[in-house]
């Protein structure tokens, strides 16, 4: 099977258990979305998975490859990971940003990109819709201009495996649309996406599949129609809500009542 297998994942942070024995599978070419209320242990499943995080047990698996047994510059060049923000007071350029996801593939004796960086971080700059910011200070832009730079630099990797978490943090509807529209062009293209998403419209518009976290262990997966209920949602977000379908899409609408 081509993709991500994750299997009995658990992550342990200051003797409290965040995630328990976690098992999906994130399927190559699908965009598989990772859902779930605040505190259910989405960005600690995503860091641990990709190595950012220790993992108190269970595997990774990428194409057959032990994700966690790799060296960190040899993930590097199959996976990137976009935070939910990143800041820094450097004074970066937003292409300068960008580049950074160049660095896994740059010799310890380059001392300037390649042509290939130059074009990689080009293309990526104009798929986010950033050209015209390359040259601006990366921390004097807004938060959504930095998310979008951010997304830049993990396209700019090259990934195929590109892992999320909330990226559709701080931009506004239109940049929302966008970039969950390039990240099904970046699956039909080959490469395995992995989002957490806490907007549920828009995970049951853009994800092949979702896997539910609630408190630390995986509560449900499957296709947005199978998961997204009226129970579901009452379980776990403790919310009332009634699930149409698109009028256009026949996909799962969510129109909510009200909290319990």
């Amino acid at each position: 099977m081509k993709g991500l297998v994750v299997s009995e994942a658990s992550v342990v942070a200051g003797g409290k258990t965040i995630v328990q024995d976690v098992q999906f599978t994130a399927l190559q070419g699908h965009v598989t979305g990772l859902i779930g209320p605040n505190g259910a242990g989405k960005s600690s499943l995503m860091r641990a998975v990709l190595g950012l995080q220790p993992m108190a047990g269970g595997t990774a698996i990428f194409e057959g490859m032990d994700l966690l047994a790799m060296p960190r510059r040899e993930r590097a060049r199959v996976c990137s990971y976009v935070e939910q923000s990143g800041s820094t007071e450097t004074h970066l350029s937003g292409r300068d940003v960008v580049m950074l996801g160049r660095i896994p593939f740059q010799s310890v004796w380059q001392t300037s990109p390649s042509s290939d960086d130059d074009h990689a971080v080009t293309e990526a700059l104009d798929v986010v819709g950033m050209a015209d910011f390359g040259s601006r200070l990366y921390h004097t832009l807004s938060g959504g201009e930095q998310q979008r730079l951010q997304i830049a630099r993990a396209v700019a990797q090259q990934p195929r495996l590109l892992v999320l978490d909330e990226p559709t943090n701080h931009l506004d509807i239109h940049a929302q649309l966008n970039i969950l529209a390039l990240l099904r062009k970046r699956a039909a293209a080959g490469a395995t996406v992995l989002v957490s998403l806490h907007d549920l419209n828009m995970a049951a518009a853009f994800c092949d599949s979702l896997v539910v976290l609630s408190q630390g262990q995986v509560f449900a997966q499957g296709v947005p129609q199978a998961v997204l209920t009226p129970e579901l949602l009452r379980q776990v977000y403790q919310v009332d809500a009634s699930v149409l379908q698109h009028p256009h899409t026949g996909r799962p609408l969510l129109a909510y009542d009200s909290p319990l």
